[in-house]
């Protein structure tokens, strides 16, 4: 059983309280993600003999030992979840991950949108409310709503919605030409002479992508509200958008990510709306005896409230981040922030205290 240190993420959307709070500390700035994991790109560390070391060579040198056989055989030797804290200060890129077959496609023919060989289902647990866009409206619900801003460029936006082509009218919107700012501020006027959530939320990302056309995404897609403790789960060819709030997030161990906009980073239009399922939704995950089974064997998420003892049986490789008071994993004391990763060489693991913690495992 080994106490973890983290890598975060800087990146400019996340928030400047969530992740230093929770770390009892202040932030220097934006703070997006905690990756917790072995994926060989910001692998979380421990220290043995004096030195670091990384989770992800500690697995490569003892695979059974950490993994165990059946998961080191059934995920070639890797740990197959990556888990996360997210904490969304601001709306992040509207994306789409790949199922398993795009994947190992991708990276072996040298395409950069794809980081590694594997794929990216995905699902959050809400520390805070925590909201977002996920999966397509229905065809004839997006015309009516683009139709209503009464804006004569989106004509063919409008018509491919009402002739059933979802990914036809997303198509028109990123590739529109030279004319987007005008398009972004004739959509933002529009807007905000209708009085619904939907149009209230295309003038916020419009105030920070007033360039991009991807602001419209909300006429879309469908919004989603998660109180803390509900959790979504997102398979391949979804669409979607985090807007804010505070989570647990768990996915395949991956870093493949497709973007259509919102973002100044990479977009390939061509390879996202390839990859696409217009008819892809994504999943509330319920949990049962605190546990959040996605229809994914890569992982499985427990919310865990242990009080006096709380025995998770099995020999399975575990990680226990504590969110709140503290918790004993074994021998070890955890505080808010803390994290442990507990091998399976260890067998069924303890837990109590007053606090509360989440583990991952995967599904087997």
């Amino acid at each position: 059983m080994e106490l973890l240190t983290n890598p975060i993420k800087d990146y400019a959307w996340g928030s400047r309280t969530a992740i230093a709070e929770l770390l009892g500390r202040p932030a220097s700035g934006p703070e997006a993600e905690m990756w917790l994991g072995a994926h060989p790109s910001s692998p979380s560390r421990f220290v043995r003999d004096g030195g670091a070391v990384t989770l992800a060579d500690a697995i490569a040198g003892d695979p059974e030992g950490t993994l165990g056989r059946a998961v080191a055989d059934r995920f070639g030797g890797r740990l197959p979840y990556l888990m996360k804290l997210i904490a969304v200060g601001r709306p992040l890129s509207l994306q789409v991950h790949p199922d398993a077959a795009q994947a190992a496609a991708g990276h072996a023919r040298g395409d950069e949108n794809y980081a590694d060989s594997w794929h990216k289902p995905e699902m959050v647990c809400a520390l805070t409310p925590f909201r977002g866009l996920a999966g397509f409206r229905s065809t004839e619900q997006a015309a009516m709503l683009v139709d209503r801003l009464q804006v004569e460029a989106l004509t063919p936006v409008v018509e491919s919605l009402e002739q059933g082509d979802m990914l036809g009218a997303l198509r028109t919107l990123l590739e529109w030409p030279d004319t987007r700012r005008k398009l972004v501020d004739q959509v933002v006027w529009a807007a905000s002479c209708v009085h619904q959530p939907d149009y209230a939320l295309v003038g916020r990302l419009a105030r920070r992508y007033p360039d991009d056309p991807a602001v419209l995404a909300p006429l879309l897609m469908r919004r989603h509200e998660l109180a803390p403790g509900e959790a979504l789960y997102l398979g391949a060819g979804v669409l979607h958008c985090y807007l804010e709030g505070f989570a647990v997030e768990i996915m395949s161990s991956s870093d493949n990510v497709l973007r259509a906009g919102l973002t100044g980073k990479r977009i390939d239009v061509d390879e996202l709306l390839r990859i696409t399922e217009p008819d892809a939704q994504p999943l509330p995950v319920p949990a049962v005896d605190g546990a959040y089974a996605p229809p994914v064997p890569d992982f499985l998420l427990r919310r865990i409230t242990p009080g006096a003892g709380q025995v998770l049986d099995g020999a399975l490789p575990r990680i226990v981040l504590c969110t709140e008071g503290s918790v004993r994993v074994g021998g070890t004391e955890l505080r808010a922030g803390e994290s442990v990763f507990v091998p399976a060489a260890d067998g069924p693991v303890e837990l109590a205290g007053e606090g509360v913690a989440f583990c991952a495992e995967p599904q087997v």
